[in-house]
């Protein structure tokens, strides 16, 4: 009876998500199993790029040559075709850069379908290096620890916001407390507290996550320190046990699995 519902569950989170998108579905087929993915439709540039890249069968053959567990697998490298056991592959191609799409809505949840790209030294603008891609395995988080990156970004805000317009007032409300002036200290408390929650309410630098990010990253996890940094055009809404068997993999030095993790074709769905 379990079991039923889980599937029911899925069936209709797969065909919300196709209605979310404009984009036909996406097949992942590999030699460990295949996954189905969406594109999305408020990352044009890389969905376009990448859905001519699939209709010309251009990841077809290549490989996922990077794999680390609870991190990502990462794949579609043309020198990956065909490469022998040991050979180091996965050099990028400098004429497939995108400008990069990030949105606060697009983060780095498990299945998250996004492009790799070279560092910042070298890549200020963060332009992605098109001819890969990259899903997202991540770890869970807990809940408790999620709130804790919030409150360590927001609570210095709140404190100074204190610092400058609450403590002035407080040698006042200590003088209206020492007289038992009840009225006149809950007042100006009121009144220094009103300030402060004004001011913080419109102050800059605040961070709290988008609406679906603490549900998704404290059940099928994530890589929260990828999000703005990596865009995020699509996700893998069926299959996801695939990439668990491709991370169990053994790995060499380079992280490529000494067992070939191989793509075998990239398709639209009929």
């Amino acid at each position: 009876m379990k079991r039923n519902i889980l599937l029911f569950i899925i069936l209709i989170s797969a065909t919300y998500l196709k209605a979310q998108t404009n984009y036909p579905t996406i097949v992942i087929e590999t030699n460990y199993g295949m996954m189905k993915a969406i594109l999305y439709d408020d990352t044009p540039v890389h969905s376009n790029h990448y859905l001519k890249l699939i209709k010309d069968g251009y990841f077809d053959g290549t490989l996922f040559h990077r794999v680390i567990n609870n991190f990502m697998i990462q794949g579609g490298a043309q020198d990956s075709r065909n490469a022998p056991p040991g050979f180091e592959i996965g050099s990028g191609r400098r004429d497939m850069d995108l400008m990069p799409e990030f949105r606060e809505n697009r983060y780095h949840k498990k299945g998250a379908l996004a492009a790799p790209r070279r560092g910042d030294a070298e890549n200020p603008q963060k332009k992605s290096d098109a001819s890969q891609i990259y899903i997202v395995d991540g770890h869970i988080y807990s809940e408790g620890r999620l709130d804790t990156m919030e409150m360590a970004i927001n609570v210095p805000i709140r404190n100074e916001l204190i610092r400058t317009h609450y403590s002035p007032g407080k040698p006042q409300l200590d003088s209206l407390k020492s007289a038992n002036d009840r009225e006149g200290f809950n007042n100006l408390l009121d009144s220094l507290l009103g300030v402060v929650d004004s001011l913080y309410a419109i102050a800059p630098g605040k961070f709290f996550w988008p609406d679906g990010l603490k549900e998704d990253y404290s059940t099928i996890g994530g890589v929260h320190h990828l999000d703005g940094e990596y865009t995020v055009f699509g996700e893998v809404f069926e299959g996801l046990e695939v990439i668990d068997k491709i991370t169990a993999l053994p790995v060499d030095g380079r992280n490529r699995p000494t067992s070939d993790a191989k793509i075998l074709r990239v398709y639209i769905e009929n």
